[in-house]
């Protein structure tokens, strides 16, 4: 495991022919590759979470358009734009909530209308810039995000936000990562319940990297933030509305409640593909609800059982609980006092 992770960490890794993709749920003690070849298969990749976080949801969704149009255009090369549309179908129901997943298939959708001489070619290549300009984004979305934190001696993270979820780098972890390089910080992960996306994939992460992480239960985080350990908690997000209100992993919500009360900055990082311009508010935000039998213990699962679970596995964090919002083209502060709408236009 060491000589493979010494590398930057690559949650997706593109063939030519096939992507790669690291199975998440089996971080930290396993690590293992799944080859797909199909749309179906990249489907199922991100609905059973092998693949997670919105970014990498996006990347992943536009290689599986394109490992489509290698299967159809050699099966039949007559109707396979109609093939390629029924996957692209098919892709867009694999999670609700990450707006990254539907913002790609709108990428790729666009090439179906256009005369190609070389469709497999242009369609590779369209995935190939999504993952490209994520990456550069994220490495954009760090220096800016640093430039916050010149004087704080500690950070809180949630869920993962790294290269495991994007293309590479990360966000709210991408950051992290740079404000690092300039001066050691103290840096806190909240385990992040029920799948454990901070204790299995984010330390795991930092540790790749060299950078020192501290654990904690979620609920902790109360007692962290009052010992005044951290000025600021840095989050990424699956969708933000048009004011400013941001989806993210469950128990943002919480942590931002948490900070407003003892005096910690809240940021959340993400790119501008991440902001959903059609909705006004978090409240149109659609929050995915997984099966209860991921939170219960297998004693409750059976027929008749009196035990049952909620799992809504996002939150929606509102703006006026925001500090900063970072994304690729520049940093908004207080976003529910100056709003988010001047990014639309940022080139």
């Amino acid at each position: 495991m060491t000589q493979q992770t010494k590398l930057t960490v690559q949650a997706l890794q593109w063939t030519g022919e096939a992507l790669k993709v690291l199975d998440q749920r089996q971080l930290p003690e396993t690590i293992i590759f799944d080859d797909y070849r199909d749309a179906a298969g990249v489907t199922d990749a991100i609905a059973t979470m092998r693949v997670r976080g919105a970014p990498a949801i996006g990347i992943a969704a536009a290689y599986g358009v394109a490992l489509s149009v290698i299967q159809h255009t050699a099966e039949d090369p007559v109707h396979w734009q109609q093939k390629v549309a029924a996957d692209i179908d098919m892709l867009a129901k694999s999670r609700p909530t990450a707006v990254n997943l539907f913002w790609a298939l709108e990428q790729m959708k666009t090439l179906l209308d256009r005369p190609l001489a070389s469709p497999v070619e242009a369609f590779i290549e369209c995935a190939e810039k999504i993952h490209a300009d994520d990456i550069s984004a994220n490495t954009k979305m760090g220096e800016l995000g640093a430039d916050l934190l010149a004087d704080v001696k500690g950070v809180m993270t949630h869920c993962n936000t790294g290269a495991l979820a994007t293309g590479g780098y990360g966000t709210a972890l991408g950051v992290i990562r740079s404000a690092y390089q300039r001066r050691p910080i103290n840096v806190y992960a909240g385990e992040t319940r029920p799948w454990l996306q901070g204790a299995r994939l984010t330390v795991w992460e930092l540790a790749q990297d060299g950078i020192p992480v501290t654990l904690l239960a979620d609920s902790a985080a109360a007692w962290l933030m009052k010992s005044g350990a951290i000025d600021w908690v840095i989050v990424g997000a699956d969708r933000i509305a048009a004011n400013g209100d941001t989806a993210n992993k469950i128990g943002t919500y919480s942590l931002a409640v948490l900070a407003k009360q003892h005096g910690v900055k809240v940021m959340v990082v993400a790119p501008t593909t991440t902001i959903d311009w059609s909705i006004d508010n978090g409240d149109r935000i659609e929050i995915e609800q997984r099966n209860q039998n991921e939170l219960l213990p297998a004693c409750f699962i059976k027929e008749g059982s009196l035990v049952s679970a909620w799992n809504p596995v996002f939150d929606v964090t509102p703006a006026e609980l925001i500090s900063a919002i970072v994304t690729e083209r520049g940093v908004v502060l207080n976003p529910a006092e100056q709003g988010i709408r001047g990014l639309k236009d940022v080139i």
